[in-house]
């Protein structure tokens, strides 16, 4: 759905083509863009040592998306990923590609808030301003206005910056990993007996809650026109990557519950890794955990606006979105650029990590349940196994019920915020499908 890291492949476009080890890279970069950093403390304070459990289950949800994902993006072969698949494949319904484009972009800009919301909040801890929530604010707002100047000024500057920021992230990722292990300071068994009362429907929430943190893998889709044999590379890169993202949050997760106590994870949930590192790696282990979760979020701010402005500039040209937007200067969608990152930042000013986390994994799911909708409308042509289509609808499906449900029992308020805005975003969606088709009738 998002668009994290599409600039890898635009700087390797027509120079060389893509492989196997590109293609994974591009949707590591895309899937760790500060998701373990944002997730860890929310699925602690839920369901404690049962945190590796659920970030394995919402790894096998995002393989089952995945799985719809490849189909058509084998079978469409277009770079447009998940607005172009619906477009051409409900090809009579002007609302139809309305409505994705509207809830794609709008994901685009819950992830960009989620990212920098957890860039600030790191940036901030172990300062006197680590809780408080207007500076928290003001950072994010500081970060989505830097990388939006970035991205207006010089998309070559900021694609040499993100390939530094993408590997660099992954290095100091698995450095924290294996210290964190060989720091613990309990055992598995001993927080077992601790958690006995967790729920398995608990564990099925935070699952569903936290899948926003697989957000990236179609990015692999993007790249189809620079890489070679997309037939083969496609699935193999995709599933792949879902795999390595789920094994490095499952050690860092492990590592992070054995080492940090849970009463400091909760307690400074917003940067839950820095919280207690301090007392068992000491000051330098502390900075590192730090610089780690801005690299990730950098790159992740970056990408997304990058990607998602050009998919919004696209979306506009279209006719779904209002003209203005498909403008370009120099070959840059600045005014998407700019509407963008403003209403992520409006996003960040109105909402906290929750419901900011918890509007992304929806709108991630919803989307995913469409392109499972549309594989399954495609099943013939993309030659998909029906059961295995079901699956993932219905997987998809159950895991943004859970998240309503979630909402609905905890925090009714948050509920009806996001209820209001996909009420608005399915008007806009379908009020700019209307107009689309009566300007093509008069046109005609």
């Amino acid at each position: 759905m998002t668009a994290n890291n599409n600039t890898l492949s635009c700087h390797r476009k027509r120079n060389k083509n893509l492989g196997l080890a590109e293609l994974i890279a591009i949707a590591l970069g895309g899937m760790i863009g500060g998701g373990i950093f944002t997730i860890l403390g929310i699925s602690v304070a839920m369901i404690g040592v049962f945190t590796p459990v659920a970030i394995v289950i919402g790894g096998i949800i995002a393989a089952l998306a995945g799985y719809s994902y490849i189909k058509l993006g084998v079978y469409y072969k277009d770079e447009g990923s998940s607005y172009i698949f619906y477009k051409k494949t409900f090809t009579q319904s002007p609302f139809a590609a309305s409505l994705i484009g509207w809830w794609v972009i709008f994901g685009y800009i819950s992830t960009l808030a989620l990212y920098a919301y957890t860039f600030a909040s790191y940036a901030i801890s172990g300062t006197i301003f680590s809780d408080v929530e207007w500076v928290r604010k003001l950072v994010a707002g500081g970060i989505i206005l830097l990388f939006t100047l970035v991205n207006v000024w010089s998309v070559k500057g900021m694609g040499k910056a993100e390939d530094v920021m993408v590997y660099t992230k992954l290095v100091i990722l698995v450095v924290i990993s294996f210290v964190f292990i060989n720091n613990t300071q309990t055992s598995i068994p001993v927080l077992l007996h601790k958690e006995a009362d967790i729920s398995i429907l608990s564990i099925f929430i935070v699952a569903a809650l936290t899948f926003v943190a697989y957000e990236g893998f179609e990015l692999v889709i993007n790249a189809v026109n620079e890489m070679e044999t997309p037939e083969k590379n496609i699935p193999r890169a995709i599933y792949l990557s879902i795999f390595l993202v789920i094994l490095i949050y499952v050690i860092i997760s492990i590592g992070a519950i054995l080492a940090i106590p849970f009463s400091e994870i909760i307690q400074n949930k917003e940067y839950a890794l820095a919280a207690g590192t301090g007392n068992v790696l000491g000051h330098w282990g502390t900075q590192l955990v730090v610089l780690g979760a801005l690299l990730a979020t950098s790159s992740a701010i970056s990408g997304t606006v990058f990607g998602a402005s050009r998919q919004m500039a696209v979306i506009a040209k279209d006719g779904y979105f209002p003209s203005f937007l498909a403008k370009r200067v120099n070959h840059i969608p600045v005014y998407s650029v700019i509407c963008l990152s403003s209403l992520a930042f409006l996003l960040v000013l109105a909402g906290s990590l929750e419901l900011i986390l918890e509007f992304g994994s929806i709108t991630f799911l919803l989307v995913s349940v469409l392109m499972a909708y549309a594989n399954y409308r495609m099943r013939e042509q993309t030659q998909s196994s029906l059961l295995i289509t079901l699956l993932a609808f219905c997987g998809l499906f159950t895991g943004m019920i859970l998240i309503l449900y979630y909402e609905f029992i905890s925090q009714p308020q948050q509920l009806v915020f996001i209820g209001g805005l996909y009420i608005l975003l399915t008007l806009a969606a379908w009020l700019y499908a209307r107009f689309r088709t009566t300007k093509i009738f008069h046109l005609n």
